[in-house]
């Protein structure tokens, strides 16, 4: 068995319109210990509104700046600017040609001239597509053609290694188990080059909420989610729960199981296809991206121990057939957001605490998994 290396990187959404230079957000991180960096498009590298010759600029600050700091820019992300609208699986085929070809590839090249990754989430499905299964089939078979396009386009342009972010809502895939292993292995198939994802250990907030209801419940009345409207009116105009049921059937794709809600079960199933995985405290119920303070870490669910485990297990127990190759790296990214009228100090105060908490576990970039389980 091999194991991958791990790396502790940051994200810098936090440094979103503070400390929106290279060279200030990489004096950052080298104060604060972490040597690698997750470059937000948030943080002023945005194809749409900065446009090729900005980031060419942007490109040769970041180059400088490494130099002088000794930082690295081990990946680039999406931020909210694409994450806020549907975008690659709008339904207007326009918008999804734009993003692809006037966002995703401009970045995918820049992170190959950077020698990095790249990660991403920038589409959703409207309510109008998810309440007509044809109409979903389609829009769903469209995405895997784009990503696969992207994925063959990666290979060319250098890019290290392209993966999408898992989410936690039926308009926002993959965000079940099984839905993920099916993209994975769609965008594999069709592009023959590999495709990987990123785990959120803050992204299993909502599945739990979206699981398909038994016949109890739905006779009972008491039921927050049927999945399609139709199965609703259904139920309300008091038909039976076996046409309810049927119709239900028909939209499988608006369910999730209990297991889906489990930040474990991900990293154990899908850790060793996510050379991106992105830390934030958090109880189970929201994605607040909270930082690892003594605050938030006496209610959270997040460990570092249980999150290696889960990273040991998923390389223990991979199924290569049909599904990417495993990881070689694998950066553990702090995405910790800050609030507009959080005071600078206490922004870098609670990163400096995470990262302290964080190399307790990973003392060494670099170290393989097995020998970071032997420290711990």
């Amino acid at each position: 068995m091999e194991f991958p290396e791990i790396y502790l990187a940051i994200d810098n959404c936090f440094a979103s319109k503070r400390w929106t230079e290279p060279a200030e957000w990489m004096a950052i991180f080298r104060d604060l210990g972490v040597g690698y960096v997750e470059a937000s498009a948030d943080n002023e590298c945005d194809p749409l509104y900065a446009g090729m010759p900005v980031l060419r600029r942007w490109l040769k600050k970041c180059r400088r700046a490494s130099e002088a700091t000794g930082v690295t820019v081990a990946n680039l992300y999406s931020g909210h600017g694409t994450y806020a609208t549907l975008g690659l699986a709008h339904t207007d085929r326009a918008v999804r040609d734009r993003i692809l070809n006037r966002w995703l590839k401009p970045m995918t090249q820049l992170a190959g001239e950077l020698g990095a990754g790249l990660g991403f989430f920038c589409h959703a499905f409207a309510d109008s597509v998810l309440q007509d299964p044809e109409r979903y089939r389609a829009a769903e078979q469209d995405l895997y053609n784009r990503l696969a396009e992207l994925a063959a386009y990666s290979t060319n342009v250098g890019c290290r290694e392209l993966g999408l972010e898992q989410m936690y809502s039926p308009h926002q895939i993959p965000w079940t188990l099984d839905g993920a292993e099916l993209l994975l292995r769609e965008v594999y198939r069709r592009s023959r080059t590999p495709f990987y994802l990123t785990v959120d250990v803050g992204h299993q907030c909502g599945q739990r909420t979206f699981q398909r209801p038994g016949r109890e419940e739905i006779r009972s009345g008491r039921v927050q989610w049927f999945g399609p409207e139709s199965a609703r009116r259904m139920a309300e105009g008091g038909a039976p729960v076996e046409q309810v049921e049927r119709e239900m059937d028909r939209y499988p794709y608006l369910f999730a199981r209990y297991e889906d809600g489990d930040p474990y079960r991900w990293l154990e199933r899908f850790g060793c296809y996510s050379p991106i995985i992105h830390l934030q405290q958090s109880d189970g119920s929201f994605s607040l991206h909270r930082p690892f303070t003594g605050q938030y870490n006496a209610t959270g669910i997040v460990h570092p121990r249980e999150v290696l485990d889960a990273l040991a297990r998923s390389f223990r127990q991979h199924r290569s057939s049909g599904l990417p190759p495993v990881c070689r790296r694998i950066f553990l990214t702090l995405e910790i957001f800050s609030g507009t009228a959080q005071h600078k100090s206490d922004i870098l105060a609670k990163l400096q605490e995470s990262v302290t908490f964080w190399r307790a576990a990973i003392p060494q970039d670099g170290w393989t998994l097995d020998r970071l389980m032997e420290k711990l």
